[in-house]
């Protein structure tokens, strides 16, 4: 059974930082890509951002610049480093794996990330 634990999220002032890690474990074979993605109330699940297991990365226009995505391939672990919060960074945060061998996707539980004063 694949399984994906998410840390590091939390209540956070305007202007501050988060460190979200998300560890895989299970029998997934290797990593082809793994993110991180965001739903805020209301709202649909939107993509934050994309890692490659070569390290390739994708991120969203609202975040360029502020948010690092980073893998460890030996772990398996992704994080996503969260700089300049904003209040419309507040969402519920999932992590997704993309294993090489499978179509299947797997995702996280989400962890909470409230930007606010």
């Amino acid at each position: 059974q694949v399984r994906l634990v998410e840390s590091g999220g939390g209540l956070v002032q305007p202007g501050g930082s988060l460190r979200l890690s998300c560890a895989a474990s299970g029998n997934f074979g290797s990593i082809n890509v793994m993110g991180w993605y965001r739903q805020a109330p209301g709202k649909e699940r939107e993509l934050v951002a994309i890692i490659t297991r070569t390290g390739a990365t994708n991120y969203a226009d609202s975040v360029k610049g502020r948010f690092t995505i980073s893998i460890d391939n030996v772990k398996d672990t992704v994080s996503l480093q969260m700089n300049s919060l904003k209040p419309e960074d507040t969402a519920v945060y999932y992590c997704r794996l993309n294993p090489r061998s499978s179509p299947v996707d797997y995702w996280g539980q989400g962890t909470q990330v409230t930007v606010s004063s």
